[in-house]
């Protein structure tokens, strides 16, 4: 099948032939003519597979032929979770639409909201924009969302795992409710569902591929090996095996730069990306590792997101990722487009339990090795499972997860004044009788809370 026959006009067709994208993936096959139709639609698609040119050239062809938005409106509205996720998006807009007259923008945090407002006033036909920042612009009153045709949510499992859900219903609230909703995911779990029902009905579900699987031109492989050891076994693999480029995964922004600081030193050109970046510090490492100036690119789940980069032969998890579907999203950023590639994880003996969850959620065994210069000697630790579970400081916790008890409300962890028990009274250091401080369990403070109403 061609991209003409899935219905898209010429002046699109040009800027397909520009970019030598000859014929159309499978999600964009299934999802293109669905959203033509002005259905709604929730498809699940691995990043990789030509997922965002599957909303975006429809919308494109569809804008073509309705009125320019007004001031401060916009037709068309694309949420994704991070800042590089909307650029990309945007510049598959520009680059897409570069024979029409499509207008479009991207909004997002880390970056002055000045020239993005400005950007808002004449009012465009494509807004790419994360949550928080278009939540902000709302509130300033720099655009209206109540002209909105197309509501698109990429990614959206993981604007559910970062905690934007609240986000999304408001902006959803201020959206008129006759519009056309285009959901995205790589993984369907029943948040996700939930979330698709509560857009629309008549809801079109598609997939590219199984849900919940990974890319299958993918070669994955787990190397063993102590924590300790894990930057001289990358530095080790990155020279040993002469690797071109390799994108790698930390857990934390501090573990990113320390990641980078180690191959710097061992002479291995590396940059980062993380949340503690500037934006423009963030754009200018993406633009180096694209045009191949750096080696390595190290970078967190959150700020690696919307990442494309082609033919990028390696991807390594240097930390075991917490949640399963961040695995999913980790390795799609090698074997793009039907290309092969690489992911290696680097598994440190107590990260074998987020290993359970991937391969629980693939449904597959990962390959399992370790490298001979770098065999693991760290035993788990005794005392039959996780000690971290038995929690070993006895009542600790529960003071420390009711912080809010300490603002004069009743808290669900501490005696109710005047209650029986160590808590009953009033607080007084016991050697001095003065108001009283931090206490240890057991110890005899009582309350003076009960007086002061």
């Amino acid at each position: 099948m061609s991209f003409k026959e899935l219905g898209l006009s010429e002046p699109i067709l040009r800027s397909l032939e520009e970019l030598k994208h000859t014929e159309p993936s499978e999600i964009q096959q299934q999802a293109i003519p669905v959203i033509l139709a002005g259905k709604n639609l929730m498809a699940a698609a691995q990043t990789g597979t030509g997922k965002t040119g599957s909303f975006v050239l429809p919308i494109i062809e569809m804008l073509q032929e309705r009125a320019k938005p007004y001031s401060k409106n916009v037709h068309a509205l694309v949420l994704t979770p991070t800042r590089e996720l909307a650029a990309q998006v945007r510049e598959s807009v520009y680059t897409y639409g570069k024979f029409t007259a499509t207008t479009s923008t991207a909004v997002f945090g880390g970056a002055k909201i000045f020239p993005q407002k400005s950007k808002l006033k004449k009012g465009v036909d494509v807004l790419v924009a994360t949550p928080g920042r278009l939540l902000d612009l709302v509130n300033q009153k720099a655009v209206k969302l109540d002209q909105v045709q197309i509501l698109v949510l990429d990614e959206a499992d993981h604007m559910l795992d970062m905690g934007f859900i609240h986000d999304i219903k408001k902006i959803i609230g201020m959206t008129p409710p006759e519009r056309q909703n285009l959901l995205f995911s790589a993984t369907f779990s029943p948040e996700i569902k939930k979330l698709a029902q509560s857009l629309g009905d008549e809801l079109v579900e598609i997939s590219a591929q199984s849900p919940n699987t990974a890319v299958t031109k993918i070669k994955q492989v787990i190397y063993h090996v102590d924590k300790g050891k894990k930057n001289n076994l990358l530095a080790h693999m990155i020279e040993d095996e002469q690797w071109e480029q390799a994108l790698v995964f930390s857990r934390t922004k501090h573990g990113c730069e320390k990641i980078s600081k180690h191959l710097n030193a061992a002479g291995i050109q590396t940059g980062t990306i993380h949340g503690d970046k500037t934006q423009g510090a963030r754009t200018r490492a993406l633009r180096e590792f694209k045009e191949k100036d750096v080696r390595i690119l190290v970078a967190t789940d959150v700020a690696a997101r919307g990442i494309d980069i082609s033919n990028l032969p390696f991807v390594v998890n240097f930390d075991m990722p917490t949640y399963p579907n961040d695995y999913i999203h980790r390795i799609g950023r090698t074997g793009r487009a039907g290309q092969e590639g690489t992911a290696i994880s680097l598994m440190s003996v107590d990260e074998h339990k987020f290993l359970r969850g991937i391969e629980g959620l693939l449904k597959i065994k990962i390959d399992q090795t370790s490298h001979e210069a770098f065999k693991p000697t760290d035993k788990p630790s005794s005392g039959g499972g996780d000690s971290r579970s038995r929690n070993p400081r006895g009542r600790k916790p529960s003071f420390s997860r009711n912080k809010r008890s300490s603002d004069g409300k009743p808290g669900g962890n501490f005696s109710k004044p005047g209650g029986g028990g160590r808590s009953g009274g009033r607080p007084s250091n016991s050697s001095t009788g003065k108001p009283g401080g931090n206490k240890k369990v057991g110890s005899k403070a009582k309350t003076r809370w009960k007086k002061t109403k």
